[in-house]
């Protein structure tokens, strides 16, 4: 057992480990990670991906990637090659090759007529809204469809009818025959099958029948031969009819559910209907907008597999809901980058200081770390020169009490350089600030200056060879703790105007005039920012997304 297994112990892997120490369960641990085609994966699959996959991890075992693919109106390939690519990148590997829920169509109809033959399920003609009507209520028990009692031949007749494209989209159904008045009301007959007509990704035409996800779930399982169907808690109901679907088949393998609590984390939407919407009515750029809370999203922001994966083993794994503070999901992205990110500075609202004391036609190059605590990852050179640039923000004509930056007659070292004391402010024709002209002090790079004390330290760089680079501020969308909340009406009345801030012309240093694309840098006294290829190709220079800041800038929440 890995020593991540180890720190990620939860209460479904004691459940397996005591149910292996009793003898209950031998041979291979088998899970797998079921998602539907119909969109992109989000970070509450990332638990999923993590939970099933570290498991099968744990015990020796394997997991395989089935796509539950029963609705092809909805599902496309496009969603089928972003999973497999976001499964891969977090760092996981399935069992063989992609799986199927419609790999097992031919066996699914064939149990649907076992149940039939068996008098367990039968065709029913009800609409939707009377079999709404007839389900009952939560206080009120439903009662039996007029078709329930139909013969088992003209069942199988109608069943076989429906296969063949005698009947029209929602015209017949087939439902299970167990108990209208259970109080669970998944189990009051639930529909095993209803007409489509749309042509499947994997099957073309061959279908117009297609089965419902509680009916392909459990089989689809059993087939495979999993040992444990890690499911969210909202299937706990479901998990009765699960097994009755399984103890009315003939089918060797009956796999074991078990139920954790989903990820909710806050500020945040996880509904993919939701989600889906943002992408269609161009609330964002698309499934892989940076502020979304997809896989994806969170990849071209930055996030990394490693603190993704460490989110999900700080949260854990249990049997009780709740919400998640999206601070632990920064945290671990910090935490992360903090060890491993290469060090750069950026300025990003670029103000003009001239040295007046240094030579128009000197340059100097100057030695920083990659890393500070870190001499292994190298050094890095800058160019220090007669006009360099600092942040806008880093000078004040009035500074507040306990300023620790640039103001007139006041002196501040720059990061890795010399000591500079600010002696004029030139403002243009409209009263802006356009330069400051400075003095630098030549004899203190890298000590202290004497008789004087700097105001602090800034970052900078050079005008001459700093690169000229577009700055995405990122921020979380929603500016709600809870946008999802029916009380709060429409979760799009939430969003965070300052959820993205697009700075153009700033100014990076040389080093990142073709960054590396496999790991944010540290702005020094920014934040993390990764580079983002496909605007970077589009604008012809570097295009940085912010993944996240130095510290929580959201107060109490994330601390």
């Amino acid at each position: 057992m890995s020593a991540e297994s180890k720190k990620a112990h939860n209460f479904i892997q004691s459940l397996i480990e005591d149910a292996i120490a009793k003898g209950e369960h031998t041979g291979t641990v088998v899970t797998r990670f079921p998602p539907e085609p119909n969109g992109y994966l989000h970070v509450g699959h990332a638990k999923s991906i993590c939970l099933n996959f570290g498991i099968a991890e744990t015990f020796g075992g394997e997991c395989n990637l089935r796509f539950d693919d029963t609705n092809p109106e909805k599902e496309s390939q496009e969603y089928i090659d972003a999973i497999k690519q976001d499964v891969e990148w977090l760092g996981y590997k399935w069992a063989d090759e992609v799986l199927y829920a419609s790999d097992y169509f031919d066996q699914l109809y064939l149990f649907a007529e076992e149940l039939i033959q068996k008098g367990k399920a039968y065709v029913c003609a009800l609409n939707a809204e009377q079999m709404a009507e007839y389900r009952g209520s939560l206080k009120e028990p439903g009662k039996n469809s007029p078709y329930r009692d139909r013969p088992v031949e003209e069942s199988l007749q109608l069943f076989r009818d429906m296969r063949d494209g005698k009947f029209q989209n929602g015209e017949l159904v087939l439902r299970a025959k167990i108990d209208m008045a259970s109080p669970n009301i998944n189990m009051r007959d639930p529909i095993l099958y209803r007409i489509r007509y749309a042509d499947h990704h994997q099957t073309g035409s061959k279908w117009c029948i297609y089965p419902m996800y509680d009916f392909t779930h459990p089989i689809s399982d059993a087939l495979e031969g999993i040992t444990h169907s890690l499911c969210t808690l909202e299937f706990e109901d479901h998990r009765p009819l699960y097994d009755w679907v399984l103890d009315n088949i003939t089918i060797p393998c009956h796999p074991r559910q078990i139920e954790f609590a989903r990820l909710n984390l806050n500020y945040t939407i996880t509904s993919k209907r939701k989600l889906k919407r943002l992408v269609d009515e161009n609330v964002v750029d698309g499934w892989n907008d940076p502020r979304m809370p997809t896989i994806s999203g969170m990849r071209r922001r930055g996030y990394t597999p490693e603190s993704i994966r460490s989110f999900c083993d700080m949260i854990g794994v249990n049997k009780a809901g709740g919400t998640v503070d999206v601070g632990m999901l920064e945290y671990a992205i910090r935490e992360d980058l903090n060890d491993r990110a290469p060090r750069a500075m950026c300025v990003m609202r670029p103000l003009k200081v001239t040295l007046t004391n240094y030579p128009a036609d000197q340059v100097e190059t100057l030695t920083l770390p990659v890393h500070p605590q870190k001499p292994e990852m190298g050094e890095r050179e800058v160019t220090w020169s007669q006009t360099l640039y600092i942040d806008r923000e880093d000078f004040e004509m009035e500074p507040p009490r306990k300023w620790k930056r640039l103001a007139p007659d006041q002196a501040v070292r720059l990061r890795g350089g010399y000591v500079m004391t600010c002696k004029e402010v030139v403002r243009d024709d409209s009263g802006e600030i356009v330069e400051l002209k400075c003095e630098y002090d030549p004899n203190t790079l890298g000590v202290n200056p004497e008789g004087y004390k700097p105001n602090g330290v800034i970052h900078w760089v050079s005008a001459s060879d700093s690169v000229e680079s577009d700055i995405n501020l990122y921020d979380r969308l929603f500016n709600h703790e809870n946008p999802d909340s029916d009380k709060e009406g429409d979760f799009l009345d939430h969003l965070n105007p300052d959820s993205l801030v697009v700075l153009k012309g700033a100014r990076v240093e040389k080093s990142l005039a073709e960054p590396r694309t496999d790991l944010p840098y540290q702005f020094e006294r920014e934040g993390y920012f990764f580079c983002d290829q496909e605007l970077t190709a589009k604008a012809g220079k570097p295009v940085f997304n912010r993944t996240v800041t130095l510290r929580d800038s959201w107060g109490k929440g994330g601390k």
